[in-house]
């Protein structure tokens, strides 16, 4: 059995946390943390310090760290010939050149905490400095995930842009989305299979195909009635993606 000591207490590091807890093959001994308090949820279960000179020898050190302080933290480490992994969409594995045998392990999925995950269907990115330190990584991926892909550095930023795309700035035109209802005394989720369904299509038809709306149809009058209706704010996120899927799509019209 692999020993592990973990990094970090935010969403992902629990969620990995949660996900090798029951692993016949690998087995977290250790996380650690800068703060006690955020150290509580694991007390019971595992050993913890906020000590980096406690760190305890493993075979592999995950790194699940916020991005503005993973170069930090790693490089106060001491020196290890254990795998040293981070977690980070954005981050390349050279933060981890100080170590002979780095890597990155990168879960592509929205966490929160209170929310499970069904880790066999979230795919893992991975990428090494040795092809040695590859076997090692999948191995340890395929534990949890059914879908493992050699991911460069570059190919990783490119990921991680597109999935603020998708997801986060996506989930904030629902914020929007749901505002506008509440202001309206609208039950948000009359929307919710609008949802589900547009991303289904996007899933199966592939988004340009999926596409559909005013803008589009270039309605312009439906367009002119909206930004009325909305607030500055909104008008201006409304018109800039009004814009774009007109440049995207006018040639077909």
């Amino acid at each position: 059995m692999k020993r592990i000591v973990l990094f970090g207490t935010g969403n992902v590091a629990t969620h990995l946390f949660e996900a090798y807890n029951n692993s016949a093959n690998y087995k977290i001994i250790q996380v650690y943390n800068h703060a006690s308090t955020s150290l509580q949820h694991f007390k019971d279960e595992v050993e913890i310090t906020t000590d980096l000179d406690e760190i305890t020898p493993a075979d592999i050190y995950i790194l699940a760290l916020k991005d503005d302080i993973l170069a930090k933290v790693s490089q106060k480490m001491k020196e290890t010939d254990a795998l040293v992994l981070h977690t980070a969409g954005a981050v390349s594995i050279e933060v981890l050149n100080k170590f002979k045998n780095h890597g990155v392990f990168y879960p592509l999925q929205t966490f929160s905490k209170h929310k499970k995950v069904n880790f066999t269907k979230i795919p893992i990115c991975i990428e090494t400095n040795t092809i040695a330190n590859t076997i090692i990584l999948k191995e340890l991926a395929s534990e949890i995930s059914g879908k493992v892909f050699e991911i460069s550095s570059e190919q990783r930023k490119s990921l991680h842009v597109a999935a603020v795309f998708v997801s986060n700035f996506v989930n904030f035109l629902y914020t929007e989305g749901e505002k506008i209802c509440n202001n309206n005394q609208v039950p948000f989720e009359i929307l919710h299979p609008l949802i589900l369904e547009t991303a289904s299509k996007a899933i199966n038809m592939g988004p340009k195909d999926a596409q559909t709306g005013p803008a589009k149809r270039e309605d312009q009058e439906v367009i002119n009635s909206h930004l009325e209706f909305l607030n500055e704010e909104q008008q201006n996120i409304y018109s800039l993606l009004t814009l774009s899927i007109q440049n995207l799509h006018g040639k077909e019209l």
